[in-house]
């Protein structure tokens, strides 16, 4: 099934400089390059990019050694200061290197990069929802514009039906009080519209700053080309994209990974580490020159890191809750979002082809008969009241339905309905 939504373009580009008085740059932009613009400007996004940066450079740092340690220890004063000669002088050198055990370096390294997998995906799922925001302020805009379009071309014959009210007062054809109740609907409808063009004012604000664009600037979106909503969707394959895309979901299953690899890091803490090393001694042991090797394991009878171990065992019971929860969530966000877009989709079919546009012909048919006479003040307005009422809900239904797109892509993590 395919949808269109109204407007055109250049007629929307007139009327918005008109109604605001030349701003200072209006930009027709489409919603790819407004994505293209968005991933390389947003201040955001691009500050999340250097948290993968920095724990890529903490992956290496894991892997480094421990550096050796030199001790060094030399007579100062054995009746004179600073003699060493051949008779005379002790002198100690020791050279130590800490060798780590159980694996501990690589545990580090893993631990490392589960922390670069878990920026990645912090940083897709900052994208997925700032994403989500520019789409739904764009198709607001779209539908705003839209309404704006609508709004004026109502605004444009109450102001002609007024213009011949007063001829006719003045010629004394129709009560004073029928010409004021004309005025006012003139006067509500710019009401309306004024409230619209703020409406408009806001959604362009944040706009902006998800572009990261200053200064004056106005963005009018293009006319939104046909969409098609697929008809062999199932909530099976919705989800199974869900599970293969959305990033916090994942983040919820690399945090419970990290778990587990402190949980093997903490037990391997509990094994000691050995330190090796060489020495030279002159002249303070039982020989003159001192060659030794130097072996240190410290004794695991009071800190044998039981509490950090289980610690981590109730950090990865705590983390496999946690995945429950997010695929519970991912899987009524997919039921809810399915569950909108078939209701809008019937709703959407259920509207005849054209019926509008015979609403737009029978609303200058009422506003000529209105003026020859042929239809009261009360049947008028009465009319107007529902042609404002069902334009506005069709309008609406419009804006629903491509929201309900929009949440099932965000819910998937996935472009399934594109409305490029």
């Amino acid at each position: 099934m395919i949808y269109r939504a109204p407007g055109l373009v250049l007629l929307l580009f007139v009327l918005f400089r008109t109604a605001f008085g030349q701003p200072g740059d209006s930009i027709v932009i489409s919603l790819p390059a407004a994505e293209k613009l968005f991933l390389q400007r947003n201040l955001d996004l691009i500050a999340q990019q250097y948290n993968t940066d920095i724990r890529n450079a903490l992956v290496s740092q894991a892997g480094y050694w421990d550096n050796p340690v030199l001790n060094t220890d030399q007579n100062i004063y054995d009746g004179k200061f600073f003699r060493h000669n051949s008779n005379f002088g002790q002198v100690f050198l020791q050279l130590q290197q800490v060798i780590k055990t159980a694996g501990k370096r690589n545990k580090l390294i893993a631990l490392a990069t589960d922390d670069v997998l878990s920026s990645q995906q912090q940083f897709a799922d900052m994208m997925r929802n700032l994403r989500f925001v520019l789409r739904s302020d764009y198709q607001s805009l779209r539908t705003l514009f839209a309404q704006r379009l609508l709004f004026k071309t109502q605004l444009g014959s109450l102001e002609k039906l007024a213009a011949a009210m007063d001829a006719q007062l003045q010629a004394g054809n129709i009560s004073q009080k029928d010409n004021i109740r004309v005025k006012a609907l003139v006067y509500n409808q710019r009401s309306e519209l004024a409230a619209l063009d703020q409406q408009v004012t806001d959604t362009e604000k944040e706009f902006a700053v998800l572009l990261q664009v200053t200064g004056d600037t106005v963005f009018i979106p293009t006319a939104a080309n046909p969409f098609s909503i697929p008809a062999d969707l199932s909530l099976g394959a919705l989800m199974d994209s869900a599970r293969a895309n959305r990033p916090d979901l994942q983040l919820a299953q690399t945090n419970l990974l990290a778990k587990q690899h402190n949980l093997n890091y903490q037990k391997a803490l509990a094994v000691p580490d050995i330190t090796v090393g060489t020495e030279y001694d002159q002249r303070s042991s039982y020989v003159n020159n001192f060659w030794g090797l130097g072996i240190s394991v410290p004794l695991p009878l009071f800190n044998k890191n039981k509490g950090n171990i289980a610690a981590a065992k109730i950090g990865v019971q705590q983390a496999n809750v946690q995945v429950q929860q997010a695929q519970n969530n991912v899987q009524q966000d997919i039921i809810a979002a399915y569950r909108k877009l078939l209701i809008l989709r019937g709703l959407q079919a259920s509207l005849s082809t054209g019926f509008m546009d015979k609403y737009d012909q029978l609303l200058k048919n009422m506003v000529d008969s209105y003026q020859q006479r042929q239809v009261s003040l009360l049947e008028f307005i009465d009319f107007f009241d529902a042609y404002k009422e069902s334009a506005g809900r069709q309008l609406e239904q419009q804006r629903a339905l491509s929201a309900a797109a929009e949440e099932l892509n965000y819910a998937t993590g996935t472009n399934i309905i594109s409305q490029d």
